[in-house]
């Protein structure tokens, strides 16, 4: 999740267009609300929801250790699935925090990484090398998608740009694990995350280019104050 927003508006946003993830947030609001509901009147916190989703997507990292990639689809939905619903619960208690917000996006990354672990070790337990690397690959360009995006934010430019965003992501190591066709799920995460954060760089040199250029013709296009007379006419 982004970390320029606040967790539970996802209705407000700065420009830019949206990524699936974020159309898919949109969507999904309808059914995590009732749900969401219930876990409040519960008293589930929306930061004990977010460390719970982690605690899912390390049970999801278990089983793929043990090389049930199937079964870890599964659970990689399951947990998937659980993952908007601290959001919902900070608007239902009306508990939206900045914090909040950073909380979840770190946990995260953490979440990815894990089952990204998962795998890890399963194929070193078989001795292979090709998978470690690509693993290693994947979870690089996952962090680096994040990373610039939430660099992009901070310098006050919105980021949302990419082919391999984290609902796609999740889409595709998904149906892969349940597949059962890891390797080539792998070498199209690995490509494709480092491509994407590529082309969130380029997209922000060319805005901060752009918005350079414009201020510098902005400043050129203004009077020079020092050369007027008394009457304020240019000489």
């Amino acid at each position: 999740m982004p970390t320029a927003k606040i967790r539970g508006n996802m209705g407000q946003k700065t420009g830019g267009s949206l990524t699936l993830t974020d159309r898919v947030r949109g969507w999904v609001h309808g059914v995590a609300d009732p749900i969401a509901n219930l876990l409040a009147r519960l008293g589930f916190t929306p930061n004990t929801l977010t460390l719970i989703g982690f605690l899912m997507n390390v049970a999801v990292a278990v089983i793929l250790s043990r090389g049930e990639m199937r079964w870890g689809a599964v659970a990689y939905f399951l947990a998937s699935a659980f993952d908007g619903l601290d959001g919902a619960v900070a608007r239902r208690l009306n508990r939206v925090s900045r914090f909040g917000a950073f909380l979840d996006s770190t946990v995260d990354r953490l979440s990815e990484a894990a089952v990204f672990l998962g795998l890890l070790v399963w194929y070193t337990g078989q001795g292979v090398k090709q998978e470690i690397v690509l693993i290693y690959a994947t979870i690089v360009g996952s962090l680096m998608v994040s990373y610039s995006r939430a660099r992009a934010e901070g310098l006050g430019l919105d980021c949302r740009v990419g082919l391999l965003t984290r609902m796609e992501r999740f889409f595709v190591l998904f149906v892969g694990l349940f597949l059962e066709q890891v390797t080539i799920t792998l070498w199209i995460m690995a490509v494709l995350t480092n491509f994407t954060a590529l082309q969130r760089m380029f997209y922000v040199w060319r805005r901060s280019e752009a918005e350079e250029r414009a201020a510098k013709e902005k400043e050129t296009a203004l009077p020079d104050e020092g050369t007027s007379d008394e009457t304020g006419r240019q000489p």
